[in-house]
């Protein structure tokens, strides 16, 4: 599963008010009505004329040349350098759909961590749909892995969500299927928090609780700001890692 807001207190509100602890279940099998986001292994059809690889969702906006710099922090200490780059390039996944192409390096102690690109396409409704990824990790003193790995219509692979273009609290959504491989899903909890980073406090910020069922105990908050994109992210289960925006450009 990769923002200062509102008092802690408002964000543990709308995590009991939202019964967190069973939330977004998906419905297993069929086909996703186009009316509605796709959950869990749900099948969807879509079609490429209706997409865009110019994304200009509120929450999510890729601008090309676009660079965004994040500094995470685990509970043992141990820090990472992020940088996210909106490449000026597209790629065709297998479903037939043009995504605009999302660099993702991470770095460790000055060493190459993980190297990714992402695919991203916007419905015409607003909606960010996640296409796939190839990434590669380099975990020191281990052989390099590309496991996470997928596409929108190989293997089975099902595209998701990112962002949705209309979010409201309870609204759940998967973000990517590929079985036994990545089946991260999302809920929003709240449009109107307020966040801080090292790089600037903004208000009506969209707060998502994303899980997998692959690991079960693991929950993250991530928080999104209008205009500028992804700002936050908390660990909340399975560990405390705290990955902060801490600079943008482009």
């Amino acid at each position: 599963m990769a923002t200062d807001r509102r008092r802690p207190v408002a964000v543990l509100a709308a995590v009991t008010a939202l019964g967190l602890g069973a939330c977004g279940q998906p419905a297993g099998g069929g086909t996703a009505p186009s009316s509605v986001l796709p959950r869990g292994d749900e099948a969807v059809r879509l079609v490429p004329a209706d997409f865009s690889a110019d994304v200009t969702n509120r929450f999510w906006p890729l601008r090309p040349g676009a660079v965004w710099r994040y500094d995470s922090v685990d509970a043992d200490g141990t820090t990472q350098h992020v940088e996210v780059t909106v490449l000026d390039e597209t790629y065709t996944v297998a479903a037939g759909i043009e995504a605009r192409v999302v660099h993702d390096v991470v770095m460790q102690d000055g060493a190459l961590f993980e190297d990714t690109r992402d695919y991203y396409a916007q419905d015409a409704d607003g909606n960010v749909w996640y296409l796939g990824e190839q990434t590669t990790e380099y975990p020191p003193g281990e052989p390099p892995s590309t496991e996470g790995s997928w596409e929108a219509g190989v293997d089975g692979a099902q595209p998701g969500v990112a962002v949705p273009a209309d979010p409201h609290p309870g609204l759940t959504y998967r973000q990517e299927y590929l079985k036994d491989a990545a089946e991260d899903r999302a809920v929003v909890l709240s449009t109107d928090e307020m966040v801080q980073t090292p790089s600037g406090h903004w208000a009506h910020a969209l707060l998502t609780r994303e899980t997998t069922p692959l690991e079960p105990d693991v929950a993250e908050l991530k928080f999104y700001v209008p205009g500028v994109g992804q700002v936050l992210t908390l660990q909340t289960s399975g560990g405390s890692e705290r990955e902060a925006l801490v600079g943008i450009s482009g």
